[in-house]
C-alpha cells in the first residue's frame, strides 16, 4: 500500500481551504483515495479550548501538538485499513506550524515533552506545500470573515507568513 502525507501550509487567507477540491479531483483521478485532517488550531478553538483560557503560551501550545499527533495516527491507521493501494493524507497545516506562534525555549520544551526532535517532526511529511497569505500582493482578498479562528490583520498575516516559511525550511 503506498500512503502519502503533505501539509498545506502558509499565513492566513492563503487558499489552504480553497486548494482542497482540487488536491482531491486531482489525485482522485490518479486513483488516490484522499483523506483530510482538519487544522487543530481551528478544531480546539471552535471547541472551545481558545488560547485565552490558559496561564500560558505554552499551556496552549501543547493540546494543539497532542491533537495534531493524534489525527495523523488515526489517519495513518485508518489509511492501512481501507480497501485502496494509494492514500493521499493531506494536513490542513503540520506540527510545525505552531512554531512561529512560540518562543524557541517554548518550542523547545514541547519537543522534550512529546519526546521528538525538529527533524523527525520534519520528516514525518512527504511533502510540504506553502501557500502565500492574500494579504501579501492581494491584499483586496484577504478577509476574516470565513474562519471565526482568524484574528490577524493583513501585516500580522505577511509576519506570520514568513514566519511559517523559516519554520519549515528544513523540510
Amino acid at each position: 500500500m503506498e500512503i502519502h502525507k503533505i501539509v498545506l501550509t502558509g499565513g492566513p487567507c492563503a487558499g489552504k481551504t480553497a486548494a482542497r477540491s482540487w488536491i482531491q479531483n486531482s489525485f482522485e483521478r490518479l486513483g488516490y483515495r484522499v483523506l483530510f485532517i482538519p487544522e487543530a488550531y481551528t478544531e480546539l478553538d471552535c471547541g472551545g479550548i481558545s488560547s485565552g483560557a490558559f496561564r500560558c503560551n505554552l499551556d496552549f501550545q501543547l493540546p494543539q501538538f497532542w491533537l495534531q499527533l493524534e489525527n495523523e495516527k488515526v489517519y495513518e491507521r485508518s489509511a492501512r485499513l481501507m480497501d485502496t493501494d494509494k492514500v493521499l493524507i493531506v494536513c490542513d497545516r503540520g506540527t510545525i506550524d505552531n512554531k512561529p506562534y512560540m518562543t524557541e525555549d517554548e518550542f523547545s520544551q514541547i519537543l522534550s515533552e512529546l519526546g521528538m526532535t525538529e527533524q523527525q517532526m520534519l520528516e514525518s511529511y512527504d511533502a510540504v506545500f506553502h501557500m502565500v497569505t492574500a494579504a501579501n500582493g492581494a491584499a483586496e482578498f484577504y478577509t476574516l470573515s470565513n474562519n471565526q479562528a482568524r484574528t490577524e490583520t493583513p501585516q500580522e498575516a505577511i509576519v506570520l507568513d514568513d514566519r511559517l516559511i523559516e519554520a519549515w525550511r528544513g523540510h
